[in-house]
């Protein structure tokens, strides 16, 4: 069962251990390249802050955003900041999303996100714990998927499965880890490529962060391209 004021706490305690991680860094760090392509560390932190200002919205029954188009423009707009104009902002709009999220509210009722994706209100807490971990190791810092809660990793995993579930661009995929999970993912049709590998590499491997260089396949063969997030 979802548990939406543990993941609450587990959001407070995530943002502040990235808030503090990220106050050692100088301005230059902050404009230079994060994991992600293309982006600056600023645009990472730009993006944490606006994502929580999104599920704020989300949660007080409006859009998540405007558009498209302003959603990427807010981020490029704020990306070259100076680090304390990001720190402050990442904290002040995790506060008003804990505000948002502290009022009481039906959180059975279903919510709408990004391009018409629905979910239950009570998983918008573990969504934005997804942002806040997952861009944290982005950031490059010293932060890596193998530091993640091993809970964390499983309900990411669980996520991702869910997501990628019957997705006509993905293969039929069976996820195995050394000490036994299972997961079973992709297309229903079709006898299902086995992916092994460590919790972590397959959680980098299926949320676009890693190549899964340390996963095997049976039978042998490359890992398939998984369709963006």
């Amino acid at each position: 069962m979802i548990d939406h004021a543990r993941d609450l706490a587990a959001v407070r305690e995530a943002t502040e251990r990235l808030l503090s991680a990220a106050a050692a860094l100088d301005n230059a760090a902050v404009a230079a390249p994060s994991r992600l392509p293309g982006w600056s560390r600023g645009h990472v932190l730009a993006h944490i802050a606006r994502n929580a200002d999104a599920l704020a919205n989300v949660l007080e029954g409006r859009p998540m955003y405007r558009d498209a188009a302003t959603r990427d423009a807010d981020i490029e707009r704020d990306a070259p900041r100076p680090l304390a104009a990001h720190l402050a902002d990442v904290r002040d709009s995790g506060d008003r999303l804990l505000e948002a999220a502290g009022r009481p509210a039906d959180w059975s009722r279903v919510i709408t996100l990004r391009n018409g994706v629905t979910d239950v209100a009570a998983r918008v807490p573990f969504r934005r714990l997804v942002e806040v971990e997952l861009h944290h190791v982005d950031l490059g810092i010293g932060r890596t998927l193998e530091d993640l809660p091993e809970e964390f990793t499983g309900r990411e995993i669980d996520f991702l499965v869910e997501r990628f579930a019957g997705h006509a661009e993905v293969p039929p995929l069976a996820l195995t880890t050394p000490d036994g999970r299972h997961w079973r993912t992709g297309r229903p049709d079709g006898t299902p490529l086995t992916v092994t590998g460590p919790a972590p590499e397959l959680m980098g491997w299926l949320a676009g962060r890693r190549g899964g260089a340390s996963l095997t396949t049976s039978p042998a063969g490359p890992l398939p391209v998984l369709p963006p997030l």
